[in-house]
């Protein structure tokens, strides 16, 4: 297959979205001889199918998302976007690759050390695309991996305008200063911002004036606007959440039919699995708590032993072209529930599905509502159970909220009320836990328990789309596996 700098033209450029702009011309490229610095169809045609900038996500899609925002920028206003830089564990020793969700979304770039700029011009409806990038360099990339460099930023990823992302003061220079008003959340002024890091690495000269460029411009916060576009999840990305939710949800199942002796056995196993199922890598570490430790929210040390007689909490999921699942199960150790911990398991479960029940755009509810709901269903059930729900018992054993928006982030658009009613197309979690401090202010029968169960949902007019159901979670289910 002969290929003009990249992959096909048929299959990523797409018609010239400004009149303006001068038609270009390239050279054949044979597939064999294309390095990039992530997987496309042409070199990795088992991770994308034809027209697929990355997983599940086409070129198109991509074009379409910056055309929405350019459509809620003023004229001649422009967004700014910083990839994520590489950061490092210790010393040369990096962390994995993950880019800034925001630059993600807009561009499909997945290489650090780069700038998107997305303009609205003067004419209806005009817009052009700017992406800076590093520059090919086949003696960096012998140590570090290919690069997609500046042709492949107007051949594969559709960019009206690219350069050398050592010449980005100049370029931004020059755009921003003919720019209404600039859209950014990666102030240079705003420590620990993507645009803070990477003028940091520059001579300080060109920090020093990549700096003053925003000085003399109004800036305006981006994250309204790109809240308002990450918010409402397309057809392709509900299929990717889907998708991750599905492989991820057969490894929990896979996980309860085995018997494990500790934390960080079941731990492995899980991320393992989630890849070896289809998923690129896990979303966040895992909490894999025995025991008292379920009482932790967040507890991820993963090194105790697990017990018999306990309970095991276990809140994992996958990654898939970026796109998140968030599920948390919990069953217990011995693979049958004692009296007591059914009890309290079937609470908490009778509670998340009313609450997944409701996720629908025609019951109006908020996830503000859906957690006032969750705090009445579950202060009624342990009531019933024998506990003590004066002062503060509930925001004890409840201490946390019952869900959060899910996407290219586990906590997705950040920022995002709660308050408002959901609609067609959110997605969401619902996790309601139940976590009993081992004191003898509570039931002895139930001291030390921590029960959590979590799945992900995309929010439908008329009723819930459950992202994470092959995760089994009835308590019939889960004893069965080990029976």
């Amino acid at each position: 297959m002969d290929l003009k700098h990249g992959p096909s033209a048929s299959t990523y450029r797409l018609p010239n979205q400004n009149a303006a702009l001068p038609s270009r011309s390239y050279a054949s490229v044979s597939a064999g001889d294309l390095q990039f610095g992530q997987p496309l169809h042409e070199t990795h045609p088992h991770l994308l199918k034809p027209g697929e900038l990355t997983p599940g996500i086409t070129a198109l899609e991509y074009a379409q998302r910056r055309s929405r925002l350019a459509a809620k920028l003023p004229r001649d206003g422009v967004a700014l976007l910083a990839a994520s830089e590489l950061k490092f564990r210790s010393g040369s020793v990096f962390y994995e690759f993950h880019q800034d969700s925001d630059f993600f979304y807009l561009t499909g770039f997945n290489e650090p050390k780069a700038v998107a700029v997305i303009g609205r011009a003067s004419g209806e409806g005009d817009h052009a695309f700017h992406l800076f990038v590093r520059a090919k360099n086949p003696k960096v990339e012998q140590w570090e991996g290919s690069r997609s460099g500046t042709q492949a930023a107007l051949d594969v990823f559709n960019a009206d305008e690219t350069g050398d992302i050592e010449d980005i003061e100049k370029n931004l220079s020059r755009i921003v200063g003919d720019a209404s008003e600039v859209y950014t959340d990666a102030s240079p002024s705003t420590p620990s911002s993507a645009f803070d890091r990477l003028f940091s690495s520059r001579p300080a000269s060109k920090s020093e004036g990549l700096r003053k460029i925003l000085d003399h411009t109004t800036v305006k916060p981006l994250r309204p606007l790109l809240n308002d576009l990450r918010n409402i999840k397309s057809d392709a990305e509900v299929a990717n959440m889907r998708k991750v939710g599905q492989a991820s949800g057969r490894a929990f199942t896979d996980a309860m039919r085995q018997a494990w002796t500790t934390e960080k056995d079941l731990h492995a196993f899980l991320e393992y699995t989630f890849k070896r199922k289809g998923c690129d890598t896990s979303a966040y570490v895992p909490v894999v708590a025995g025991g008292k430790n379920a009482s932790q929210i967040h507890y991820v040390r993963n090194d105790d032993v697990l017990h018999d007689s306990d309970l095991v909490l276990a809140d994992a999921g996958g990654e898939y072209g970026n796109y998140i699942t968030d599920i948390t199960r919990t069953w217990p150790v011995s693979g049958t529930f004692t009296p007591s911990q059914k009890d309290l398991y079937n609470a908490v479960l009778a509670t998340q599905r009313k609450c997944i029940s409701l996720c629908r755009a025609n019951a109006s509810n908020s996830l503000d509502q859906l957690h006032q709901t969750a705090e009445g269903m579950l202060k009624e059930s342990l009531i019933q159970l024998g506990f003590d729900m004066s002062g503060d018992a509930l925001e004890t054993l409840f201490p946390h909220h019952l869900s959060h928006y899910i996407g290219l982030d586990v906590h997705d658009t950040p920022g995002q009320s709660r308050k408002a009613p959901l609609v067609a197309g959110q997605c969401v979690t619902v996790e309601p836990g139940v976590y009993v401090p081992d004191t003898e202010r509570w039931p002895a029968a139930f001291r030390g328990m921590g029960i959590r169960i979590e799945d992900s949902i995309c929010v439908q007019e008329e009723h819930p789309l459950v992202l994470t159901t092959e995760a089994v979670k009835e308590v019939d289910d889960i004893e069965a596996l080990r029976s």
